[in-house]
Formats: structure tokens, C-alpha cells, sequence
């Protein structure tokens, strides 16, 4: 029932259409009966009746008049099915428009920590397979169990009213057909939630390949993942098969069954005949209507067939649906509009991802408004994570991270995030112009201004040798670019945006030493105050800044300037050496 509860709150819009369409069908199935009804008075009023020839000559109008009604609502009958599909084809497109533009919505508003959990082939199978299967559902599913209940129940009242024996004898075999269906939705159930996993985990190899394609070909490991993904291809086809063969398994108990009303309506129907008790009229409407219960029966199987399907699907579907962040604004979030002065504090803060193994351990320093800090120490000592807690990627387990003297937690997440400028250490560049991704943070920026942040970053010179300069597309994830481009263009783009914390993740380990002095000396006249956060490697890129945090073990084991660090023992002086 909550399936069908949530079906109906994202009708909205097309309740009205829906619901039209379901009163259409009902119409329909309901008309069904009329043409046995016109069928058996035909028979017996024209044809085998006591009286059929008297009719006939005398009221041969009456002949033609049942014949072109039997015509007239055929042809009705088609006019309101085919209307009726038109509607449920419209409600059923307009349902999973809302759904998948809300699905995508709440996915870009989720924490670092979902998509962590979620990969991103299972993500894209719920917006788009799984979604068509609820399409299916209200555009099929829905109108055949309908169908199936109208036609059934219809037909039965109907027989009822000719002759309640004959009608009985011809719903013996319902029970027996119900019984087998049950039996069948209990095990398919497992077989399709197998399945829509297998497909998640194969669309989601075929995604990493293919977005991985040019490390595949460096490694030369093309028969490696074909084996790879035709392994995750076996276990699909072989989850299809199994849910497939099991539907084959019970198949022939239902068509037999439902075939044997055919056998009930010869003997039962013919002995009636005989002894007098239906006339041959009404024998012809048992005839004309046994479709009626035969197809609703073999219906059944399928419609559970689907219907499983469909659970499987949509779970899937409402996971992420019903999904909420954990990192949101906060219903006293103090409202800090217009440009921060970008002060930034860590107060004995812990952090660990897994709630087990600290990644930042009682970490504490401030950094004043316009300062450049500079952070270094060993791969895995916590770089990346420090600068995730100021623009709250993550929330900190313990102790505080303020801006500009507020608890980040306090402030709006749109309004913090605005204020920071990152140039990420993973550089992801979309599938637009140059331009499109050095203004991505403000659609509306003027071309002067594109090429001003592009020229701060060292991009200008190479934009320009490119095919269409700033409007050169850039292929998905930057394929296409030197790596040292891509930081580049990184950095312009969170420059762009003039942020009041600007963030730089080892965005000039690609770069050859020119440029990165060149880049060092844009970043200290830059045009609008800043506070600088630096991770980096090169002592060449740390030296100049006011301090330096030196983080090992997930600790702040030391801080100070360059000079500082280099006239006593530690990691620094390590790092310093080796490179000079």
C-alpha cells in the first residue's frame, strides 16, 4: 500500500487524468458484455428460437437494429480505449518527469558521505531504468489488474444473471488459479531484487571503464575488463534467466487451468443446452465471454510477473527519494548575506569518517582574514579533509570550525559555500566551453572577466592556441587537457568567483616551475581581499606564506614560518632538504 500511497502524492498534477483515464477503463470493461447480450437475443429471437422465423419476417428492422448497436459500441468501445491510453500515457510521463527532476535535485543537495556510499552506476540506474519501470507501472500495471478485476467481476454478474448453476461451474477454477499465483509472487520477489542489483553493479563497471578508459589503455588492460565486465554481464543474464525460467515453471499450471474453463463451458454449457435450462442464446454468451475469465486468469502471472518488478524498482527509487542530508541549515542559522572577511578557526577539532579511525585528532590554529597559510605533511596526514571541514563537505565529530568568528554549523550553507573559493586536487572539468567552466560559479560573468581570471592563472596564453579558444568544448572530465591545463583552469574557475577563503588543493603540482612563480605572483595581487589556505608539496609553493601548518598522524605537529621550520628539526626541514 505505501507504493501505491507514494504513486499517488507524485500524480499530482495529473490526479484528474489518471483518474479519468481508470473511470474510462472501468467504461470499457464494462461494455464488454454488451455484445454477448446483443449476441444471445440475435440467436434466440432470430436465429434457433422457437419464434426466429415469425421475428424475422416480421420485425426483420429489429435484426439490423441489434446489429448496428453491436457496431455502434464496438466502435465506441475503441474511441474510449484509445483515449483512455493517451491519458495514462500522459499521466505516466508526467510522473516520472516530477520524480526523476526531483530525484536529481535531492541527490545534488546530499552530503559528501552519500555519494561515499553510492556508487555512481547504481545511481544512475534508479533515474533512469528503474524509473522506467515505474512509467510501466502506472501505465500498464495499474490499468491491467483494472482490467482484469472489471472484466472478472462484470462477467461473473453477468452469468449470474442468465443462469446462477452455469455460473458457478464456471468459477470453480478461480481458487485453483489463485493459489498458484500466490505460490509464484513468494519466491519471484527475491529473484527480481537479484536481478536489479546485477544490472546496478554491470552499469556501474561499464561507467568506471568508460570514464577510466585512458588509464585502461596506459595499462593496456582492455582484456582484462572485457573479462571483467562480461563476468558482471554472466551474472546479469544469469539473475534474467533465473527470474525468467521460474515465471516458465508456473506458466503451464496457469494456462492449463485456464484452459480447462473451455472444457467446463463445452461439458457444462452442453448438458444445460440438452436439459433445457439455458437456452442456446444464452450458451452464446457463456461462449462470447469465457475470453472474459480465461485472460484475467492467464493476466495474473504476468501482472505479478511485474508487479515484483516494479517493488524491486521502486525501493530502490524511494532509498533515495526519502534520502536526507545530515549537513543542512539549521532553523536559527544566522543570515551573514553580503561577503565574508574570511577569518578562519579550528578549535579542538576531531574528525574520523568511519566514527572509528581519527582522521584529524584535537586539531586547533587561526588563520586571520587576508593571510596566506600554507598546509604540508605525509600523504594520508589529514590535508584534504582540514580544508572539507571549513566549506562543511563534512561536519567535525568534535571541537569547532568557525568563519569569521561563527561556528560554520551556525552559518548557511549557500552562504558559506559562496564565500569559498576550492581548486580541488581531483580537478573535474564538465563537458562545456572554457569559458562555461572558468564561469561555472557565476553563468552571468563577462567574457572581460573570464579571460581576467584566466590570464591570473596562467590559462590565457594556452586557451587561446586551443581550436576555438574560450569556446573550445572541453571532452567529459577535461579528456583532452595536460594535467598542468586542467589545475589551470581549475584555479581560474575558483578565482572567478571571487571567494573570501580561497582554497588551493595541490593545484600546481602539474605545472613546470615558471609558471607556478608566475601563478604565486597573480595570487599576491589579486584585485579582492582573500584569505589563502595552501596544500602543497613544493617548498617553492609554501615559502612565502605567513605560516605554515605541518599535520602528521592526523596532529598538528608543528607551525611556523619558513624560516621557522627550516632552522629546526621536523618534517619540514626533511621536505626542504630533499628538494633543495
Amino acid at each position: 500500500m505505501f507504493q501505491i500511497k507514494w504513486l499517488w502524492e507524485n500524480l499530482k498534477g495529473y490526479r484528474a487524468v489518471y483518474i479519468a483515464a481508470l473511470c474510462m477503463t472501468v467504461t470499457c470493461m464494462s461494455m464488454y458484455i454488451i455484445t454477448p447480450h446483443y449476441s444471445s437475443r440475435i440467436v434466440d429471437e432470430y436465429i434457433y428460437g422457437e419464434h426466429a422465423a415469425e421475428n424475422l419476417s416480421a420485425d426483420p428492422n429489429g435484426l439490423i437494429a441489434l446489429v448496428i448497436a453491436m457496431i455502434a459500441f464496438t466502435l465506441l468501445r475503441t474511441i474510449i480505449t484509445y483515449t483512455s491510453g493517451i491519458c495514462y500515457e500522459k499521466a505516466s510521463q508526467g510522473i516520472v518527469y516530477r520524480v526523476r527532476n526531483y530525484l536529481f535535485a535531492n541527490v545534488q543537495r546530499q552530503d559528501a558521505d552519500f555519494f561515499d556510499k553510492n556508487r555512481t552506476g547504481d545511481l544512475m540506474t534508479r533515474l533512469s531504468g528503474d524509473l522506467d519501470m515505474v512509467r510501466h507501472s502506472i501505465a500498464w500495471i495499474i490499468k491491467s489488474i483494472l482490467e482484469c478485476l472489471v472484466l472478472y467481476t462484470v462477467s461473473i454478474v453477468f452469468f449470474f444473471s442468465i443462469d446462477w448453476l452455469m455460473a458457478l461451474c464456471m468459477i470453480a477454477l478461480t481458487p485453483v488459479i489463485f493459489a498458484i499465483t500466490m505460490a509464484f509472487k513468494k519466491v519471484i520477489g527475491p529473484k527480481y531484487v537479484e536481478q536489479r542489483d546485477r544490472l546496478s553493479e554491470m552499469n556501474t563497471g561499464a561507467e568506471e571503464n568508460i570514464s577510466g578508459n585512458r588509464v585502461v589503455k596506459a595499462f593496456a588492460r582492455e582484456d582484462f575488463e572485457e573479462e571483467k565486465f562480461d563476468e558482471q554481464n554472466k551474472k546479469y543474464s544469469a539473475a534474467n534467466k533465473a527470474a525468467s525460467l521460474l515465471w516458465l515453471k508456473f506458466f503451464p499450471y496457469i494456462e492449463v487451468t485456464a484452459q480447462g474453463l473451455s472444457v467446463v463451458q463445452l461439458l457444462a454449457g452442453g448438458l444445460f443446452v440438452i436439459s433445457g435450462r439455458i437456452t442456446v442464446g444464452e450458451y452464446t454468451a457463456f461462449s462470447g465471454l469465457i475470453w472474459t475469465m480465461s485472460n484475467p486468469m492467464r493476466m495474473l502471472g504476468n501482472i505479478v510477473n511485474d508487479l515484483q518488478r516494479f517493488v524491486a524498482s521502486l525501493n530502490k527509487i524511494i532509498e533515495v527519494y526519502y534520502s536526507r542530508p545530515l549537513i543542512v541549515d539549521r532553523a536559527d542559522a544566522v543570515d551573514k548575506s553580503g561577503r565574508f572577511d574570511g577569518s578562519v578557526e579550528f578549535d579542538h577539532v576531531s574528525f574520523s569518517y568511519n566514527k572509528k579511525n581519527p582522521v584529524l585528532k584535537d586539531i586547533s590554529f587561526k588563520i586571520n582574514a587576508g593571510e596566506t597559510v600554507a598546509v604540508m605533511g605525509p600523504t594520508g596526514s589529514g590535508k584534504t579533509t582540514l580544508i572539507n571541514l571549513i566549506s562543511r563537505m563534512y561536519d567535525a565529530d568534535e571541537g569547532r570550525v568557525m568563519v569569521d568568528g561563527e561556528n560554520v554549523r551556525m552559518l548557511k550553507l549557500k552562504q558559506l559555500r559562496k564565500n569559498i573559493g576550492v581548486a580541488s586536487q581531483d580537478v573535474l572539468l564538465f563537458s562545456d566551453t572554457i569559458e562555461g567552466n572558468i564561469a561555472f560559479g557565476n553563468s552571468s560573468m563577462s567574457d572581460e572577466d573570464v579571460h581576467k581570471y584566466a590570464s591570473l592563472a596562467a590559462a590565457d596564453e594556452f586557451i587561446k592556441k586551443t581550436s576555438d579558444g574560450y569556446d573550445t568544448i572541453i571532452g567529459e572530465r577535461g579528456v583532452g587537457l595536460s594535467g598542468g591545463q586542467k589545475q589551470r583552469i581549475s584555479l581560474a574557475r575558483a578565482l572567478a568567483v571571487k571567494p573570501a577563503v580561497l582554497i588551493l588543493d595541490d593545484t600546481t603540482s602539474a605545472v613546470d616551475m615558471e609558471t607556478e612563480k608566475y601563478i604565486q605572483n597573480s595570487l599576491r595581487n589579486l584585485d579582492f581581499k582573500c584569505t589563502k589556505i595552501i596544500i602543497a608539496q613544493r617548498i617553492s609553493s609554501t615559502k612565502d606564506a605567513d605560516k605554515i601548518i605541518i599535520l602528521r598522524d592526523g596532529r598538528i605537529e608543528d607551525i611556523g614560518t619558513h624560516e621557522e621550520l627550516i632552522s629546526r628539526e621536523g618534517y619540514y626541514r626533511e621536505v626542504y632538504d630533499l628538494q633543495t
